[in-house]
């Protein structure tokens, strides 16, 4: 019989989720470099060589590759002839194993579940609780795959039930572009079809921790209807010209699972999560004879790309710039800020709207006049960081504050990542301001060009707190000019005919 000790599970745990935090799994890495080889959007390609070059940084420094550690995924299978050697629940060692993965000295990762979630809101400061799935399983060991899954991919989720007679392709294709790209595309699609509601869900998210194989299912051809569909939903879905980022361009996904199950003969329910450019899972199984050991990517396995700015980059002066410099930028231009700027988050915006509804003023030190404002939580820093890895968060979730921000703040224009809604966006022209996007699954490159930090108000909120940075030629593109006009918008519909055109001048 197999004896699992409680240190081997804990230690197991922790390791991976270490591991995982760092390192990009070497078929995510080979499917990036695929699609930055036929890439022939420039904003798409540039964003893609972001990605690549913060993995490679990331592995050789061994910090984590996006600010959004996300949330722990936990499918366990358990042999029915495993024996415990512990004084522990299994869901106490696995969160257990994720305090001590996020609490880690030497690679903190960001803490970002909050309990009581419809209320105060408040940080566990440690990650937990994790969200584990056991099943009881013929055998002798314990098979475990584990994901740490980011909120701006997990807030995509779709679900619904169709009819049996109804297509699911065309659902496929009319929902990815509702999507948007909060969910850093190019990444890859999970679809849980059959079963109930909640095992379509499960069967959707598991589903995102096998491996990149499309390219091996197209060669050598599909054998079941649901491989035949995967192949179909691969090919369509990069036709819609999304692209990295959603910048427009040829690549939207890298794979497309498919896991179905039995289901009642009145329904088809499906479920639809999207997996990040920050994809990050792993599988071990533990047989008694000690702790999991995970063997990272050579250096080698990374294409060898390097990201510069272009020659005619325009840079900006944060500190001195005006409305009428605003004016003269254009949608998809790529930018290198320098100067100062302020961070900001949901709860930091939330807590600025209540000020102003009760007639309170900012605290003292907080002025964003003629600022810009990222919205971003960064990880900690360790050792002689300024920062830790800081990418941008999702702009939309600020979009309900965007008008409030203009016209009562002084504020001169927000980055962030991917697109602003209707609402955001005839805020920023009626203000003739503007939105700047930062690539999101780029956080560690992104912080090198962060210099200073410093805490100006809501400390006691973390990483939501607002900090003041002092940056140096951090990349940006133009989203949202002063005219209202969005990248977001024109790039898509500009590669979606692109794409179609080639697809017609192959044929003939």
């Amino acid at each position: 019989m197999t004896v699992i000790t409680e240190k081997d599970f804990i230690d197991s745990i922790a390791d991976a989720l270490q591991f995982i935090a760092c390192y990009h799994p070497k078929d995510f890495i080979e499917a990036m470099a695929n699609a930055y080889e036929k890439e022939q959007s420039p904003a798409a390609k540039d964003a893609i060589a972001q990605i690549l070059v913060n993995s490679r940084m990331c592995a050789e420094d061994k910090r984590p590759i996006c600010q959004d550690t996300g949330i722990v995924n936990v499918f366990i299978k358990v042999g029915m002839d495993v024996q415990w050697q512990t004084t522990q629940s299994l869901d106490d060692m696995v969160n257990e194993g994720v305090r001590r993965a996020y609490m880690h000295p030497d690679n903190v990762l960001r803490a970002s579940v909050v309990s009581d979630p419809l209320g105060s809101r408040n940080n566990t400061k440690d990650n937990t609780p994790a969200v584990i799935h056991t099943d009881i399983v013929l055998g002798d060991k314990v098979e475990i795959h584990i994901a740490a899954k980011g909120g701006g991919s997990e807030n995509k989720a779709q679900f619904t039930i169709l009819n049996p007679s109804d297509n699911l392709v065309d659902w496929v294709l009319e929902t990815v572009p509702k999507m948007g790209a909060g969910w850093c595309p190019p990444g890859i699609i999970g679809l849980g079809v059959g079963g109930t509601a909640e095992k379509a869900m499960l069967m959707a998210k598991e589903s995102l921790m096998e491996s990149i194989d499309i390219q091996d299912l197209i060669e050598r051809g599909a054998e079941t209807a649901a491989e035949k569909c995967r192949i179909e939903l691969f090919e369509k879905i990069n036709q819609l010209g999304i692209g990295a980022q959603g910048l427009g361009g040829l690549t939207t996904v890298l794979d497309v699972k498919i896991s179905d199950y039995p289901t009642h003969a009145a329904s088809l329910p499906v479920a639809m999560i999207p997996n990040c450019a920050a994809t990050r899972h792993t599988h071990f199984t533990l047989d008694g004879t000690g702790p999991a050991h995970f063997e990272p990517p050579s250096t080698s396995d990374w294409p060898e790309i390097t990201w510069q700015a272009a020659e005619n980059t325009r840079h900006v002066d944060l500190d001195t710039l005006s409305k009428a410099d605003i004016e003269q930028w254009q949608p998809g231009e790529t930018i290198l800020l320098s100067g100062h700027l302020l961070t900001g988050r949901d709860a930091a915006h939330k807590k600025i709207a209540d000020l102003f509804a009760k007639g309170e003023p900012l605290p003292d030190g907080l002025d964003f006049t003629n600022r810009f404002i990222y919205y971003v939580g960064p990880v900690d820093p360790v050792k002689n960081e300024v920062v830790g890895p800081a990418g941008p968060t999702t702009a939309t979730r600020m979009d309900k504050f965007t008008k409030m921000m203009l016209a009562e703040t002084g504020l001169l224009g927000m980055i962030g990542k991917a697109e602003r809604g209707p609402v955001a966006i005839q805020a920023i022209k009626d203000h003739k301001s503007t939105y700047l996007m930062a690539v999101g699954g780029a956080a560690y490159l992104v912080s090198k060009a962060i210099k200073s930090s410093r805490v100006v108000a809501f400390e006691e909120m973390g990483m939501e707190a607002v900090r003041e940075f002092y940056v140096e030629d951090m990349p940006v593109t133009v989203a949202v000019d002063s005219r209202g006009d969005s990248v977001h918008e024109t790039g898509p519909k500009e590669w979606k005919q692109k794409i179609a055109d080639i697809s017609i001048n192959r044929k003939q």
